[in-house]
């Protein structure tokens, strides 16, 4: 049987809240910090609504590909290579690559 949706990074629909959380480190609240993001070549000023030391949650009205790379510019840690891991009501959640420019 054939699906509807198909693997071409977009976003998969999802139905259910999930009910655990999974995360292995701790989130840290990032208050009304704002860091630039490069997206698809352009610039844009995101505001940060936490940050780990794997990644981020930023609030961004644009919605980019899951597995699409970004360029995110933080104050202490200088240029970071990212990959966007999901993306849900004007926010979007980035995984850092380790890669600093």
């Amino acid at each position: 049987m054939a699906s509807k949706f198909s693997l071409n990074g977009a976003m998969v629909p999802r139905t259910v809240k999930r009910m655990i959380d999974e995360r292995s480190e701790e989130r840290c609240p990032a208050g009304s910090e704002t860091a630039v993001m490069e997206f698809r070549g352009r610039k844009h000023v995101v505001r940060l609504a936490d940050t780990s030391p794997s990644g981020a949650m930023v609030i961004f009205p644009l919605v980019p590909h899951i597995g699409e790379q970004v360029l995110l510019q933080l104050l202490e840690q200088g240029q970071i290579s990212a990959r966007v891991r999901w993306v849900r009501d004007g926010r979007i959640g980035i995984n850092f690559d380790g890669q600093r420019e």
